[in-house]
């Protein structure tokens, strides 16, 4: 096996030839076999199928995306929520809708995006399929990142889909001779070699056969798979390896002579399926008849492939986020209809599994000398134009299509992206910066989330700032509100910060459901006529909370995150967006004439 440097300068290698080659079909009419047949992107609601249909509309515009290719948004059916496996089930209902008999003959990549974000909420208006990624001229978002990392798969692709998730990324380097081939029958899925703790917030294969192998690429039987396993249960079911006499680092990453072995196990990613599977997933969701949970298309689907696989998960909800009255009985029907199905894994065994859906894993990637930077990379300055001080020192701080003020401060290990900040403007460390216009003196603290989205009231088109802790969880909820005591906002309790607003507890303080009380839904953001006011009360909300100060909010109208996110107008959003990009390119295009 190569040494950690050695994968760094593979991986490295094997991803910039990857993007080269998507670069080279950008814009451009692909051929048969050269791509896929068409891209599927999942949404959760209307507004976010139109949000993400007018994103797709402009990359298309602007040839940031192959061409001659069907790029699909399908909304997830209205009522409850249905997963990303009922979502799954739903696409293959709107491709046979839409391609009759013909869909069968595709091969189709079908991206899952349909969340909404709450533990990156920057992503959470345009989609994290569209979260901006600082490199690429134009700017990577996510969409063209895997797209162009799964460029090698469609030519060795028997027809069927390849299902993903929008904010993970997956690295591997292979021969130069090989190639990952999907053309067996049943589910085909990806596996990465993880340490055990990893495991435990992944599905971990358990493969037929053991041994450690030298190959980059192997091609294996899963005997079952476990869902998000303890580190007991993964050696209970006999998922760990071990490689033995490994050299070991030290915490500051160094080489040392000491060897040890090394446990870990396969954990998953992406997985395809051929079309037959595809017709009988079909078949089975519409013996449903209607769907009233949410069924995950890893936990669900793959615990019951391999001929180890037994009914004892379809019973145990301690991963699931909401228990419905009819998952058991979904799963147990799931588990019998695909019982005896194979479950084939392709080990990458020179690969690289990164997620980046929170705050923390955004930051860390972003501004720190993560192993992912290099391997992609990224860049402190991204199509931007920023403080000549901030350019040429050492300062981590990662800043992606945005103008920034010759005189403006931004601290490390901050991210700024789509915004435009004044001269008096400073940023704190470890903060998030997004679709922000600050032209007026402010402070930022640090750890500090910001960002503005433009809403349309009463067909005015209005602004408002979201202002959190970087730490706020913004999942968390409570039923009473009795019990709001016991959410934090800025790292105080939400009481607080009520009371310092001026701001009275009742149901009329929160919106949508009124048993699921949180900060997502709480009516604290002010609506403002400009987006630079809007920034600058939000700040003023902050500071409140910070100094213990009085700030009223009673005078203005206030939305809940919840809410942005039906009122947004991505028109404007878009707008503001393609301005900063405007200017960006005339500056550039200055200095080239004046050289």
């Amino acid at each position: 096996m190569p040494t950690e440097e050695e994968l760094d300068i593979r991986l490295q290698q094997a991803t910039r030839r990857r993007l080269a080659k998507f670069d080279e079909l950008r814009g451009k009419v692909t051929q048969a076999r050269e791509f896929w047949d068409a891209v599927v992107i999942t949404a959760a609601d209307q507004k976010q199928q139109l949000a993400y249909e007018q994103q797709l509309s402009e990359k298309l515009k602007r040839k940031e995306l192959p061409l001659g290719v069907h790029y699909h948004v399908f909304v997830d059916p209205p009522g409850p929520k249905i997963g990303n496996g009922g979502s799954t089930l739903h696409v293959l209902q709107c491709l046979e809708e839409m391609y009759g008999d013909t869909w069968t003959s595709l091969t189709i990549i079908l991206i899952h995006s349909g969340g909404y974000s709450q533990r990156l909420p920057n992503a959470s208006a345009l989609g994290k399929i569209f979260t901006a990624l600082p490199f690429g001229d134009p700017i990577y978002q996510m969409l063209e990142l895997k797209l162009a990392m799964y460029i090698d798969f469609p030519a060795h692709m028997n027809p069927g889909i390849l299902i993903t998730c929008a904010d993970d990324i997956e690295l591997y380097s292979i021969g130069a001779t090989e190639v990952i081939m999907f053309d067996k029958p049943g589910f085909t899925a990806l596996a990465h070699p993880s340490d055990l703790v990893i495991g435990t917030t992944h599905g971990v294969f358990v493969l037929d056969s053991s041994g450690i192998s030298e190959k980059e690429l192997e091609y294996r039987s899963c005997h079952h798979f476990l869902h998000k396993p303890s580190i007991e249960k993964m050696h209970q079911s006999g998922a760990v390896c071990i490689r033995r006499n490994c050299s070991q680092s030290n915490s500051s990453g160094e080489h040392s002579d000491l060897k040890m072995d090394y446990e870990y196990v396969y954990t998953d990613s992406l997985f395809y399926i051929d079309h037959n599977i595809a017709k009988q997933l079909l078949i089975f969701f519409k013996q449903l008849d209607t769907l009233c949970c949410e069924i995950d298309a890893y936990g669900d689907f793959l615990q019951a492939l391999g001929p180890g696989a037994t009914e004892d998960y379809t019973k145990n909800t301690d991963n699931v986020t909401k228990e419905g009255s009819q998952l058991v009985e979904v799963r147990q029907k799931l588990f019998s209809f695909l019982k005896g199905t194979s479950l084939n894994v392709i080990v990458l065994n020179n690969s690289r599994f990164y997620h980046i859906g929170t705050t923390q894993e955004y930051l860390f990637h972003f501004t720190s000398e993560s192993k992912l930077k290099s391997e992609l990379g990224l860049l402190s300055k991204a199509f931007s134009i920023f403080p000549d001080k901030t350019e040429n020192s050492d300062i981590s701080a990662c800043i992606i299509q945005s103008i920034l003020d010759s005189r403006c401060d931004i601290a490390p290990a901050s991210v700024i992206e789509y915004s435009r900040l004044g001269p008096e403007v400073s940023v704190g460390a470890n903060s998030i910066v997004s679709g922000c216009c600050i032209s007026a003196k402010a402070d930022v603290p640090p750890n500090t989330f910001v960002s503005s989205l433009s809403v349309r009231i009463n067909e005015k088109v209005m602004y408002v700032s979201v202002v959190l802790g970087i730490e706020d969880n913004l999942k968390k909820n409570v039923t009473l509100l009795s019990d709001i005591h016991f959410l934090q906002l800025f790292g105080v309790n939400l009481l607080q910060c009520l009371d310092l607003w001026d701001l009275r507890i009742s149901d009329q303080l929160f919106s949508g459901d009124k048993t699921s009380l949180g900060l997502w839904s709480i009516r604290i953001f002010p609506v403002c006529s400009t987006l630079s006011d809007s920034i600058s009360v939000s700040l003023k909300m902050l500071s409140a909370v910070q100094n213990k100060s009085a700030f009223k909010l009673g005078s203005w109208k206030l939305l809940s995150i919840e809410e942005m996110l039906f009122y947004k107008d991505v028109e404007y959003m878009l707008k503001f967006r393609q301005q900063i990009y405007e200017e960006i390119t005339l500056k550039r295009q200055k200095e080239k004439s004046d050289l």
